[in-house]
């Protein structure tokens, strides 16, 4: 069979050139080329989807408090761009490009790319919401007709989490979308390579990966896809190469692009 490329994923966007999670990092991670977009969403008071990490807005916004606390329009009033340079702040043109993103535009963005490309979404917990942010996860894909019965590699969208609640939640509503199983350390069940029920990609961190490298042979032999996180510097990327993995997640996609000969 024939290997394919190791697909290379924006996380957070290209999120070394511009804000995390805002359209102006998506807008270049396409520009630069990536195959696929990482983002993570969580649900607000009002229950819209946004692409934010942490549970609260202090540390990427001029705002404060809990993304679940806070409605859309709240949100929309906040700077989510100008802490990346707070010496000299870049000039992002149009506010929409650090406002808030809404997990909606970023499908939009995806749709009007002009080429494929792939979206990998990660739920965040714990969260108030339990089951609500997936069931409306499921709702918003349903409406981009991004939930259709399509190969499983070829799929269009996958949702990954480090909760293996919210992945059985998803596999059971819709098995026919791909999710990935998140880990930041070496699993109890590492031995037989066995991935939380409804999962069928692993996804462990570069951390894991350096520091135990036959836990992907493993894996692969089991018949899992293995996508990396957060990878950005050179020799880790080579590493990843060496290991045969399916997909690297990096916040420097144009420089991960250009190592693998893409560029």
């Amino acid at each position: 069979m024939t290997q394919l490329p190791i697909q290379v994923v924006a996380h957070r966007g290209a999120s070394e050139d511009a804000p995390e999670h805002t359209l102006a990092a998506y807008v270049k991670a396409i520009e630069d080329g990536s195959d696929a977009l990482e983002c993570d969403v969580r649900l607000t008071a009002d229950g819209h989807l946004v692409c934010v990490h942490d549970r609260r807005v202090n540390r990427t916004s001029n705002g404060r408090g809990a993304v679940s606390a806070l409605e859309l329009a709240e949100l929309a009033a906040l700077d989510f761009g100008s802490w990346k340079d707070s010496e000299e702040s870049p000039d992002w043109g149009d506010r929409e490009f650090t406002s808030v993103l809404t997990l909606e535009r970023l499908l939009e963005l995806v749709a009007d790319a002009g080429r494929p490309i792939q979206l990998a979404i990660e739920t965040k917990h714990p969260t108030r919401w339990r089951g609500q942010v997936e069931e409306r996860l499921l709702h918003l894909l349903k409406r981009f007709g991004l939930d259709g019965p399509v190969g499983y590699e070829e799929s269009p969208v996958r949702v990954m989490s480090f909760s293996a609640r919210s992945l059985h939640r998803i596999a059971a509503a819709a098995p026919q979308i791909p999710t990935v199983s998140l880990m930041q350390f070496l699993p109890l069940r590492a031995r037989e390579a066995r991935l939380p029920a409804g999962a069928r990609i692993a996804g462990p961190g570069i951390r894991l990966v350096r520091n135990h490298p036959s836990y992907v042979e493993r894996l692969h032999a089991a018949g899992h896809q293995v996508h990396v996180w957060t990878v950005n510097e050179p020799e880790d990327v080579e590493f990843c190469v060496e290991l045969g993995v399916e997909a690297i997640i990096t916040n420097r996609p144009k420089q991960v692009l250009e190592q693998l000969g893409r560029g």
